[in-house]
C-alpha cells in the first residue's frame, strides 16, 4: 500500500481522513517513541525490574520442589532446611513486590510524561496548521485526535501496557524455567494449553460484539423512554400513549435479551481458563507418570512443575482481552501521528522583508484557493475563490458582500495569511505576505472573527491579554475613542463584569463590542472585521456602528458585511458570488447599477422593515 494512502472513515457522522496504511505497527510504535521519547526512556531498566520481579515469583515453586525432595525425606523431616526455604521464599516475595512496584512506577511515570509531551506537541501542531486543515470537515477530527485518541493511549498505558510488561515477562521467565526443569513436560504443557488462546480469543470477540449490541439496545431504550416522558402531554392529548408504551416494552425486551446473551457468553469465557488448566495439568501428570522415575522426575519436581504451569496459564486470559485494546491504542497513535505529519500552515520567511511605516494598502492578484481534503483523489477540491484581483488603497473601508459560501470569509483569512492562496499572490504595503515576518504581520493586521472568543474572565482581562503592555489608562482611552463609555457604565461591574464561558453572560452585540475594543487596543494598521450573523438589538446596532466608524478611521478596513447597514457606510462595496468578484463600487454606484447588490439590499430593507413593524 502506498505510503500516502488514506481511507475515509465515518466517525460520529463526520468524515475523517485517516492514514491507515502510512505506518505498520512496528513503525507506528517507533515513530511514537521518537515523538514522545519519554515513552521509551529507561524502558530497558523497567523491563529488567519486571524480569527480576517475575523471576522472584517463580522462585516459590522451585523452593517447594526443593522442600519436598530434600526437606521431607522418608522417616526424616529436616525442619531447619524447611525454615531456610521459607525464609528464602519470604525474601523472594519481598524482592518481587519491590521490583514489580518499580517496574509499574517507572512505566506509569514514563507513560504520563510521554503522553504529556505528545499532547503539547499535538496542541502546538494543530495551532500551526493551515486554514485548509481547519475546515468543517476536519475540525471535529482534530478535536478527536487531542481528546479521544490520546485518552485511548492513556487507558492503554494504565492497563494494557502493564499486562504486556508484567504478564509478558512472567510468561517468558516461567517458560524458560519449565524448559530447564523438563523440556518434554514443557512442550506437553505448551501444546495442550495453546488452543486456550484461540478459544478465549474467539469467546472474547463474541463477548465484545454482544456487549456492543447491548449498548445499542440500551441507547434505544433510553431514547424511547425519554420520548415517552417528554411527550407525555402530547400523547395524553391524543390518547396515543399505548403505541409508545408498547415500543418502550419492546426496547426493554431487546435490551434484556442482549444482556442475557452477553452474560451467557461471559459464563463460558471465564471458566475456560480453568478447564484448560485442568486438561494441561492432567496431561503433565499422565506424561510424568508414564515416563516414570527413570526420567529423573521426582515428586517435588512434579509438584513444582504443576505450580509453574499454573503460573504460565494465569496471564493468557488477560492477554486475549488486552489484544483488542492494543490494536485500538496503535490505531489511535497512528491517527495522532497522521496529524503530526500534516504540513503546518504558511511557512515563515527565511529572510523577511519589513513593512513600510506608512498606512498599508492591500493588493490581491489573480488569487484562487481550494480547501484540500488530503485525499489522493482531488476531484472534490473545488476552488472556493477563483482568480480574484483588486486593490484596496491605504485607509479605505471596504465591505465584502455575498451569499453564504461565496468566499468572503475565506478571502479575509487569506489576507490575514491564515493560509496561502492556491494560486496568485497577496501583498500588504507592496510586500508579498509570504515575505513578511509573522510577528510583524500580527502586530500590523488584526482580525475580529464572526464569533469572537471570550475567556471566562472579566471584560478588562479579555482586553488586556491582546496587549499585555497596556495599562488601565490605555484601556479607558480606547473605550472613550470607540464611544463605548456609556455601555461600560451600564454594565453591572463595569470593565470587571464577568463574561461567562465563551462570553455567554453578555449578548452577541456586546461580545462584538469587546472584540472591537480588543482590536483597537493593539492599534493595528489593517483591520478585518467578520460581522456576527446573529441579530442584535437596536441599541447594540447603534453602538456597533459608532465603534466601527471610530476604529476604521485612518485604517485600512475590510468588513465582511452580513448587515447591509455596514456596507452602506463603507467607502466601497465588493460583491462575491461563487468565488468570483461580480460587482465593485460604492454603495450608491451599485444601487444605481440595479444588479445583484441592489436586489440583496432591497431584500434586506424589506426584511428589516418587517422586523421593525413586527
Amino acid at each position: 500500500m502506498p505510503s500516502n494512502t488514506t481511507d475515509k472513515i465515518l466517525r460520529g457522522g463526520e468524515e475523517v481522513n485517516e492514514p491507515i496504511g502510512r505506518f505498520d505497527t512496528a513503525r507506528t510504535l517507533n515513530r511514537g517513541f521518537n515523538v514522545a521519547p519519554a515513552l521509551a526512556k529507561g524502558i530497558g531498566l523497567t523491563f529488567l525490574f519486571a524480569l527480576v520481579g517475575s523471576l522472584a515469583r517463580v522462585v516459590v515453586p522451585v523452593l517447594m520442589q526443593q522442600t519436598i525432595d530434600k526437606g521431607l525425606q522418608p522417616g526424616d523431616i529436616r525442619l531447619g532446611f524447611i525454615l531456610q526455604m521459607c525464609a528464602v521464599a519470604a525474601l523472594s516475595v519481598v524482592i518481587a513486590a519491590f521490583a514489580l512496584r518499580q517496574a509499574v512506577l517507572r512505566l506509569g511515570i514514563g507513560a504520563e510524561e510521554g503522553l504529556y509531551s505528545m499532547r503539547v506537541k499535538l496542541f502546538d501542531h494543530i495551532h500551526r496548521l493551515s486554514l485548509a486543515d481547519h475546515n468543517d470537515e476536519r475540525r471535529g477530527a482534530l478535536v478527536s485526535r487531542v481528546t479521544s485518541d490520546i485518552e485511548t493511549l492513556t487507558m492503554f498505558f494504565s492497563w494494557g501496557a502493564l499486562v504486556w510488561l508484567l504478564d509478558g515477562s512472567l510468561m517468558f521467565v516461567v517458560a524458560c524455567v519449565m524448559l530447564a526443569y523438563d523440556w518434554i513436560l514443557a512442550l506437553v504443557a505448551f501444546a495442550v494449553s495453546a488452543p486456550l488462546f484461540l478459544v478465549l480469543r474467539n469467546l472474547q470477540k463474541r463477548l465484545v460484539a454482544a456487549y456492543d449490541l447491548a449498548r445499542e439496545h440500551n441507547a434505544e431504550l433510553l431514547g424511547s423512554v425519554s420520548e415517552l416522558i417528554s411527550g407525555t402531554e402530547t400523547l395524553k392529548a391524543y390518547q396515543a400513549h399505548h403505541p409508545m408504551v408498547a415500543r418502550s416494552k419492546k426496547a426493554v425486551r431487546k435490551r434484556a435479551d442482549s444482556q442475557i446473551r452477553a452474560g451467557v457468553i461471559g459464563a463460558f469465557l471465564f471458566p475456560s481458563g480453568e478447564v484448560f488448566a485442568v486438561f494441561t495439568i492432567v496431561a503433565i501428570i499422565v506424561v510424568g507418570i508414564f515416563r516414570g522415575v527413570d526420567s529423573g522426575l521426582t515428586a517435588g519436581s512434579m509438584v513444582g512443575f504443576v505450580f509453574l504451569t499454573y503460573r504460565f496459564l494465569e496471564p493468557i486470559a488477560e492477554f486475549t482481552e488486552v489484544v483488542d485494546q492494543t490494536q485500538t491504542a496503535v490505531a489511535g497513535l497512528r491517527r495522532v501521528l497522521g496529524v503530526l505529519d500534516t504540513p503546518t500552515g504558511p511557512t515563515a520567511p527565511t529572510k523577511p522583508l519589513p513593512l513600510p511605516k506608512t498606512p498599508l494598502s492591500i493588493d490581491i492578484s489573480d488569487v484562487s484557493f481550494s480547501y484540500s481534503s488530503r485525499i489522493d483523489n482531488h476531484d472534490d477540491d473545488l476552488p472556493v475563490l477563483r482568480h480574484i484581483s483588486f486593490t484596496i488603497p491605504a485607509q479605505q473601508h471596504v465591505a465584502l458582500v455575498g451569499s453564504s459560501g461565496s468566499g468572503k470569509t475565506t478571502l479575509a483569512k487569506l489576507i490575514a495569511r491564515f493560509a496561502d492562496p492556491t494560486l496568485g499572490a497577496i501583498s500588504l504595503g507592496g510586500v508579498n505576505l509570504k515575505r513578511i515576518a509573522n510577528d510583524e504581520l500580527r502586530r500590523r493586521l488584526v482580525v475580529v472573527p464572526q464569533e469572537p472568543f471570550l475567556f471566562a474572565d472579566s471584560i478588562a482581562n479579555n482586553l488586556f491579554f491582546a496587549s499585555p503592555s497596556c495599562n488601565e489608562d490605555d484601556l479607558k482611552k480606547v473605550i472613550a475613542q470607540l464611544e463605548l463609555s456609556d455601555w461600560v457604565e451600564s454594565l453591572p461591574n463595569g470593565l470587571d463584569t464577568f463574561v461567562g464561558q465563551r462570553g455567554s453572560a453578555i449578548s452577541a452585540g456586546e461580545r462584538q463590542l469587546v472584540a472591537l475594543a480588543r482590536a483597537a487596543l493593539t492599534n493595528p494598521d489593517v483591520l478585518i472585521l467578520d460581522e456576527a450573523t446573529s441579530a442584535v438589538d437596536a441599541i447594540a446596532e447603534v453602538r456597533l456602528a459608532k465603534a466601527l466608524n471610530a476604529i476604521s478611521e485612518g485604517r485600512t478596513t475590510i468588513s465582511i458585511a452580513h448587515r447591509l447597514s455596514t456596507a452602506a457606510r463603507a467607502d466601497r462595496v465588493i460583491v462575491l458570488e461563487g468565488g468570483l468578484v461580480t460587482e465593485d463600487g460604492s454603495h450608491e454606484e451599485l444601487l444605481a447599477n440595479n444588479r445583484e447588490y441592489a436586489k440583496i439590499y432591497a431584500q434586506w430593507l424589506s426584511a428589516t422593515s418587517v422586523t421593525e413593524n413586527g
